[in-house]
C-alpha cells in the first residue's frame, strides 16, 4: 500500500478503536469536542473520509479564531495532527519560529495561532501548496515571510517528487511526478536567522525525506541558539547530547535546549563558527 492509499482509505472500525485507545489520539478527540466549531463533520472526515472538499473549519485558538481550509481529505489529517492531537507541542512563549516544510500553510497558522508576537519563516517549494499556504493565512501577511524554495544540503535546484495531495512531497522521493525546485542551503537559512534575532525559539522539520541528514548537519554553534526542535521523524540517538535533551513521541522527535546550554560571545562568532 502506497503512501497515497493509506491516506485516502477509510479506516476499519478496529482501526479507530485502536487510535481511540492512544491516549494522543484520545485527549485530540476531546480538543476537537471543545474547540472545533463542526467537531461531528470534521470527526467522519477524519474517520471515514466523508464530505467534499474544500472545506474551511474555525478552530479556538490562544488569539482568537482562525479558519483552516482543507482542500483534500489529506489536510484533515494535518488539522487533526496539529491543531487537536498536539504533534509540535503548545508553546505560547515562541517568537521566532522557522517551519521547514510548511506544506499548505497549516502548521503555520498553528504556530501564528499560539501568541500575537509570533513570526514564522516558511519553507515550501510546491507551487500548488504554496497558493493554498497563502489562502491559510490571509490576514497573517505581516507575521510570516514565505521562501519558495525546498530546503537541502546546498544552494542551487533538487528533483523534487510530489503527488496529487501535495501532503508527501520531498527531495528525490519515488513514486510520484517530479519537478525541478529551487533549494537552499539549511545551515546558511538558520545561520541568517540567528543572525538577525540572536535565537531561533521553535525549529519545526518535516520535509518527507531529509529530516535526519539535515538535522545532523546543524552546527553546534547554531544548534546552541535553537531552544525547541521537533522534527518528523526517528533518531536512532540524540544528535546533540551535549545540548539537548531527546523526545520522541511517534511520529514526532523533540529535542528541547537545556539551560546550561546557551551560547557564550557574540552572534557574529557563531556564525563565523557556523561557516566553517
Amino acid at each position: 500500500m502506497t503512501e497515497i492509499d493509506r491516506a485516502h482509505h477509510k479506516r476499519t472500525l478496529w482501526a479507530v478503536v485502536q487510535a481511540l485507545a492512544k491516549p494522543g489520539n484520545y485527549s485530540g478527540v476531546i480538543k476537537t469536542l471543545r474547540h472545533c466549531s463542526r467537531p461531528v463533520d470534521f470527526l467522519k472526515r477524519y474517520l471515514r473520509n466523508a464530505g467534499n472538499y474544500p472545506a474551511q473549519f474555525s478552530i479556538r485558538t490562544p488569539i482568537g479564531v482562525v479558519r483552516p481550509t482543507a482542500f483534500v481529505a489529506d489536510d484533515v489529517l494535518t488539522i487533526n495532527e496539529i491543531f487537536f492531537r498536539g504533534d509540535y507541542g503548545d508553546d505560547r512563549t515562541a517568537r521566532t519560529i522557522v517551519d521547514l516544510g510548511s506544506n499548505v500553510g497549516i502548521s503555520t497558522l498553528y504556530f501564528l495561532s499560539r501568541n500575537n508576537e509570533a513570526f514564522v519563516y516558511c519553507y515550501e517549494p510546491l507551487p500548488q501548496n504554496i497558493e493554498r499556504l497563502k489562502q491559510n493565512l490571509r490576514g497573517f501577511e505581516e507575521r510570516y515571510v514565505l521562501c519558495e524554495a525546498a530546503v537541502a544540503m546546498q544552494d542551487g535546484t533538487v528533483d523534487f517528487g510530489w503527488e496529487p495531495t501535495g501532503r508527501y512531497g520531498g527531495i528525490g522521493r519515488q513514486g510520484g511526478a517530479t519537478m525541478t525546485v529551487p533549494a537552499v542551503d539549511s545551515n546558511r537559512v538558520l545561520a541568517e536567522i540567528v543572525q538577525r534575532h540572536g535565537i531561533i525559539d521553535l525549529l519545526k522539520i518535516d520535509i518527507e525525506q531529509l529530516e535526519v541528514e539535515l538535522t545532523e548537519r546543524i552546527p553546534d554553534a547554531i544548534v546552541r541558539r535553537i531552544r525547541r526542535i521537533v522534527i518528523e521523524n526517528a533518531f536512532p540517538r540524540n544528535p546533540f547530547p551535549t545540548t539537548h535533551d531527546m523526545h520522541f513521541e511517534r511520529p514526532i522527535t523533540t529535542l528541547l535546549r537545556r539551560d546550561d546550554a546557551s551560547s557564550d560571545g557574540t552572534v557574529e562568532d557563531h556564525i563565523a563558527s557556523a561557516g566553517r
